[in-house]
């Protein structure tokens, strides 16, 4: 019986001793919720302050307002192109069948040299003329010197050898435009030699190129029955070191947009890459619908790395970097009705909710114009954790 007694003895003072235990511990963690808990409050000008606790405050970073030099630039969107103006149409002189295609789409070529050849039926009359001229020519230059043998020995009368040289002279100067006619088509003065020797008309016509570059446009199949300004143009040759951005700028954004002014284009295809330009032209008309301009630029691309339809990010630089009073976008909260606010702390406990007026931004830094100075010390990280606790409900 003593023995019973001895056991429920132990087990209550056991009990007693877990129960108070435990509301030690219940204590404790009340004590720590109330020790973490912010105290909020407002200024005499009504702006919200925060207290917080040590650790509340070891959550966030804090750092006094300094300046940062902003780039003052505008940034859209638009597609990379061939420039136009530095592209070459390559029509034939003349119409024709195109014989032999000499270049492929692709191949980088040098001026003059050839892409294709056409049977032109223009060129074989030229060359028809070229050979009877030339014939004309030599019978009419034999006929002189004969006639001067003669006028020697009082053979022939004056007015037969002044004839005489008249011919010749007529039948040189219609050589001379049948050569220039046929040179016209492309050929040189040794080919010309040649088929006046020969006898035999050439009627291959040699289309060469106008300009160094790249064939950027193909549509010469043999056979192909092509004229001079017919589309599609046979070949089309494109200088591709230099490309054409065009971007569509917004209305209110024009005023500040000038040609020369450098530009940065940037394309998924090589994310590291920074591409340089200038503004080239900015389109006179407006889109009614979507109230943009078009702004073109030309891009250097000396590897020739862009292609045409890359959508590509474009930054104009309007003027030079402006230095102003900054703090970290991370210091900067935009409120639910808009307006953009920043914490501020004397002791580094209690934090003041400022209204601020933003300006430029970059990634990392904010200008502020207006609600913070230099020197004051603001939440560089952490503000939005300070805003969020005045919308928090408020603890029982």
């Amino acid at each position: 019986m003593k023995r019973k007694f001895a056991l429920f003895a132990a087990a209550a003072v056991f009990t007693t001793a877990c129960l108070a235990s435990g509301c030690n511990r219940s204590q404790a963690s009340s004590a720590d919720a109330q020790q973490d808990t912010a105290a909020i409050a407002h200024d005499a000008s009504g702006a919200p302050v925060i207290e917080l606790s040590p650790s509340q405050v070891s959550a966030i970073k804090i750092q006094p307002v300094g300046s940062y030099l902003f780039p003052v630039e505008k940034e859209t969107v638009g597609t990379i192109s061939f420039a136009d103006n530095l592209s070459a149409q390559v029509f034939p002189p003349y119409q024709g069948k195109i014989i032999e295609n000499l270049a492929q789409l692709g191949d980088s070529v040098q001026k003059n040299q050839p892409l294709y050849t056409i049977d032109s039926p223009d060129l074989i009359q030229a060359e028809s003329t070229l050979i009877s001229a030339a014939s004309t020519a030599d019978l009419n230059g034999r006929e002189l010197a004969r006639a001067k043998n003669l006028k020697n020995s009082a053979g022939i009368s004056e007015r037969e050898f002044e004839q005489a040289t008249s011919d010749s002279q007529t039948a040189e100067g219609a050589l001379k435009a049948a050569r220039d006619a046929v040179r016209v088509f492309g050929k040189s003065d040794s080919e010309i030699d040649q088929i006046i020797s020969s006898r035999k008309i050439d009627a291959t016509l040699i289309v060469r190129s106008p300009i160094t570059g790249q064939v950027t446009s193909f549509s010469a199949a043999p056979g192909l029955f092509v004229q001079p300004g017919n589309a599609p143009a046979p070949y089309t040759v494109t200088d591709v070191h230099i490309k054409w951005m065009l971007a569509d700028a917004i209305e209110s954004d024009l005023p500040l947009l000038r040609v020369g002014q450098a530009v940065s284009v940037k394309v998924m295809a090589y994310p590291d890459r920074v591409f340089q330009g200038h503004v080239s032209k900015i389109y006179a008309s407006v889109d009614p619908n979507t109230h943009r301009a078009t702004v073109r630029s030309e891009i250097q691309d000396p590897r020739n790395e862009l292609r045409p339809g890359m959508l590509a990010n474009f930054v104009i630089r309007i003027q030079n970097p402006v230095k102003s009073t900054a703090i970290p976008a991370n210091g900067v909260v935009r409120e639910g009705d808009g307006t953009m606010t920043a914490w501020t702390t004397t002791d580094r406990a209690h934090f003041t909710q400022r209204i601020v007026k933003t300006g430029l931004r970059t990634a990392d830094e904010v200008q502020i114009l207006q609600g913070v100075q230099p020197g004051e010390l603001v939440v560089s990280d952490g503000a939005v954790f300070l805003s969020n606790m005045l919308q928090a409900p408020p603890s029982d």
